[in-house]
């Protein structure tokens, strides 16, 4: 699994409110920590904003292996940290994960120009480092693609989407089953401390065993309050041996769900207003709820305000969406350097509800936000109404370095289900001011038939 942050911000989160990365006793959502960019494994990144993915360096796993288990091979031991060698380990990032989307002037080459340039004379600060960090991607000319002090990097722990510091990935098994592996771990985090580590596989959660759930399913059941206890039963290494590890929660996310049901006027009907704040771990959890529960009170149409809704994690942003979508419709397209960024993303499942939507919208409706309000619109299950929405349609991951600090890189773009590249455009709503019921339905119905063809 792959967690996204979305903010419009060019400071990309104001780091209070988007993105995972939370220092190394805190919970991050995603993080990458490079520990051998020769191996390197970046948690795929859906779409949206902001990709944290976390890797950290772990104690060798070869020792876990019993005597007859094929050879795993043990990570690098923890190094000490040159100037030079953080400046590198940026750098390497950006080599490797990269999408020029403004200025495309970029190249492999000039960029391996700008390495030799750099690393030619000593770097006598870590301030310093860092310094030449920030210029370094400053000359890229993303607005999004910057440095994170450690300080910053801190403040990101609300996106754990786990509450336990981990990031997990749907990895193909032998026998054609899926496993969910740690690939993703914070370092001295709940889980970490509690002996997870790297590579390990996750196979059950309070009991129930996770064989066929996504990684977004299980990563909610892993949630909880703050400092409850989870109970997980892991495989360490290739094969073997099988653990059961309690671990403490850390999730410091707050609901970002407000909802109440209102009556229309000359109307019995009644509306579901549902207001989301941002995009953080227990966005569709908690918007789940209130769905349920305005629907049980009698809610026969639905309003989801994104006013001023900057993002947050893109995954949640994508699992919302298919709350309200037909199996089978797309959520959203994305593209990008690398492969794991070239993907069609689909609703996997029957809606929640089937009721008509108005989502409003205005200029401060961005990334996670827009990928939610673009896939209700075009596949006419709800109306948008409002202002033109920011138009940020970038996917950033955070990788986090290894004395703590961060870089925020553009890594590829998401396009919406008709097609739009919302980046630098926003999406035009349909209506400027809340039109009646009636309208909103035939507005729907004309959408479908118009797709039907």
């Amino acid at each position: 699994m792959q967690v996204l942050l979305c903010n419009s911000s060019t400071s990309l989160v104001s780091l209070s409110s988007t993105t995972t990365i939370p220092t190394k006793r805190q919970t991050p959502t995603l993080l990458c920590t490079n520990t051998n960019w020769a191996k390197k494994t970046l948690i795929n990144a859906l779409t949206g904003a902001l990709s944290l993915g976390l890797i950290v360096s772990s104690p060798a796993l070869e020792s876990l292996s019993p005597p007859n288990c094929p050879h795993v091979e043990a990570e690098e031991p923890h190094l000490v940290v040159t100037n030079e060698g953080i400046v590198e380990e940026a750098w390497q990032v950006v080599n490797d994960t990269f999408l020029d989307t403004t200025r495309h002037r970029w190249t492999q080459q000039t960029w391996q120009l700008k390495k030799e340039n750099i690393l030619a004379t000593s770097i006598q600060s870590r301030s310093k480092a860092h310094d030449i960090i920030r210029r370094m991607l400053a000359s890229l000319g993303d607005p999004y693609t910057r440095f994170l002090s450690p300080a910053e990097f801190s403040k990101l722990a609300r996106y754990d989407m786990s509450g336990i510091g981990i990031n997990l990935r749907e990895v193909p098994g032998e026998n054609g089953d899926v496993k969910l592996k740690v690939l993703g771990l914070l370092l001295d985090g709940p889980a970490h401390t509690a002996g997870v580590r790297q590579g390990d596989e996750l196979l059950a959660v309070n009991g129930v065993d996770v064989k066929g759930k996504s990684a977004f399913e299980v990563s909610s059941l892993l949630q909880g309050p703050h400092e409850t206890y989870v109970t997980i039963e892991v495989k360490h290494g290739g094969c073997g041996p099988i653990q059961s590890l309690k671990v403490q929660r850390q999730l410091v996310a707050r609901t970002p769900v407000f909802y109440r049901l209102e009556q229309v006027d000359n109307d019995a009907a009644s509306v579901g207003y549902m207001r989301l704040k941002e995009f953080n771990a227990l966005a569709r959890k908690d918007l789940v709820i209130a769905m349920k529960r305005l629907q049980d009170m009698g809610a026969s149409y639905f309003i989801l305000d994104l006013r001023d809704n900057l993002g947050g994690l893109v995954q949640a942003g994508i699992e919302i969406a298919k709350l309200f979508l037909n199996q089978g419709e797309t959520v959203t397209y994305t593209a990008g350097r690398d492969f794991q960024y070239q993907n069609t993303i689909v609703a996997d499942a029957a809606p929640l509800v089937t009721a008509p939507v108005i989502v409003l919208v205005n200029d401060k409706t961005a990334s996670a936000s827009e990928i939610v309000a673009s896939a209700l619109h075009d596949n006419c299950r709800a109306v948008l109404v409002g202002e033109r929405t920011f138009g940020k349609g970038l996917i950033q991951s955070v990788f986090e370095l290894r004395d703590g600090s961060g870089v925020v890189i553009t890594v590829g773009k998401y396009v919406t289900p008709n097609h739009k590249d919302i980046n630098g455009n926003g999406i035009e709503p349909d209506y400027k001011k809340l039109p009646a019921w009636n309208d909103v339905t035939l507005h729907l119905s004309q959408c479908n038939r118009l797709q039907q063809g």
